[in-house]
């Protein structure tokens, strides 16, 4: 069975007592994930149990008490471990208190393994910070590694991210990038070989997917989160300025900024910020957004086209780079660069490297980065073209 990379981070932590935390989007498997965990700790013969808040009379019960544990697994034997996980943590009253009173209590014998599907949830359901209770993974749709894998290419796979890809597999690996950019990465959808069912597919994680998210959070209008993400999918690797879209949906800054709150905490976009030096001149405030899904992207578009015949395929294409830095950076080290007149750098990854990245090669003019190599003589600049993508190291 297909596994993803982060069973390996999460199985080595099962040997951990602290809480193993699994958020991400809707649909991206951690269900699936997680159900691989425990049937695997139940062919060594260890005790572990699987239990679904999505099961309202279980919900009810941890809703009562912590101790309405013990109504799904045997009384508790101070020489054994058990291995408990629980799906849907977020549908608790108070996940935080369930959490932190199994914990203190039983963390000698009970490793909790949960999983939620947004992190709006921990910002507002959860009383308790938890800190030094929990380690929390992030489980995104599939990184373009984890996508050749799914399309049962792992020859390919050890090649990816290493700057040394045999011009044997170059045009293979190019037409997966391609499906990648236009189709997008949930799991579903990648296992899925018609078109129209992958269209079907974003349809309904457009539709019905988000929609929970959009209720969950308590939005009062859907019609206008919807009016949002596609402005911002018509605006990728733009800057987000709030004043305009205010001005165009004819709303207020605030309603605009909680209801991208929910978008980003339920990991449909991310937003990456400006770095800057000791420049004065330089734009500190606007950030950039960029959609984590590819797929879900063009769906809001309403473009699938292939990406040769595309208007868009330089931001479709920078979101693309993007997404390979979200897999391999935590979200701070990757930011841009951007001056009031308007000199510009892609990407700054970790403050050390600064990449460019245009979709072809003749787009870029090395004289027009002089300025930024000048201020910053030791950030080496790098370009990246469609062309290049994946012979480079990111």
């Amino acid at each position: 069975m297909l596994k993803r990379s982060l069973y390996n981070k999460i199985q080595a932590h099962l040997s951990k007592k602290h809480i193993s935390l699994i958020i991400g989007p809707r649909q991206v498997g951690k269900t699936t994930l997680m159900l691989q965990l425990h049937n695997e700790l139940r062919s060594q013969s260890k005790k572990s149990f699987f239990l679904s808040l999505e099961d309202k009379e279980i919900r009810k019960g941890f809703d009562i008490h912590p101790e309405q544990l013990f109504n799904y697994i045997p009384p508790i034997n101070k020489n054994d471990k058990y291995y408990i996980f629980i799906d849907e943590i977020q549908y608790l009253e108070d996940p935080s208190n369930f959490l932190k009173y199994t914990f203190d209590n039983y963390h000698e014998n009970i490793k909790l393994i949960v999983s939620g599907s947004s992190s709006f949830y921990i910002d507002h359901k959860f009383t308790d910070s938890l800190a030094g209770r929990k380690r929390i993974f992030m489980l995104p749709t599939l990184s373009f590694p984890e996508f050749v894998d799914f399309k049962n290419r792992e020859d390919l796979v050890a090649y990816i991210n290493t700057g040394h890809l045999p011009g044997l597999y170059k045009k293979e690996l190019d037409k997966l990038m391609h499906e990648y950019l236009i189709y997008g990465s949930y799991p579903e959808l990648v296992l899925e070989s018609k078109l129209e069912g992958k269209k079907e597919i974003l349809k309904e994680l457009a539709t019905s997917y988000i929609k929970k998210d959009i209720i969950d959070s308590n939005i009062k209008s859907p019609e206008l989160y919807y009016q949002i993400l596609q402005i911002l999918a018509n605006q990728t690797a733009s800057l987000f300025n709030i004043n305009s879209i205010s001005k165009i949906l004819k709303k207020s800054n605030q309603t605009i900024e909680s209801y991208v709150y929910v978008m980003l905490k339920s990991f449909h976009i991310s937003k990456i910020s400006p770095f800057y030096g000791n420049l004065t001149k330089e734009i500190r405030k606007m950030p950039k957004i960029y959609f984590t899904d590819l797929g879900l992207r063009n769906f809001f578009t309403k473009n699938y086209n292939p990406i040769a015949l595309r208007k868009d395929k330089g931001e479709l294409f920078e979101n693309f780079v993007f997404r390979r830095f979200y897999d391999n950076y935590d979200e701070m080290d990757i930011q841009f660069w951007l001056t009031q007149k308007r000199h510009e750098v892609d990407f700054i990854i970790n403050k050390q490297k600064a990449f460019e990245v245009k979709f072809s090669e003749s787009q870029f003019n090395i004289k027009k980065y002089q300025y930024f190599m000048d201020k910053y003589p030791d950030i080496n600049l790098r370009l990246i073209h469609y062309n290049n993508v994946n012979e480079i190291k990111l």
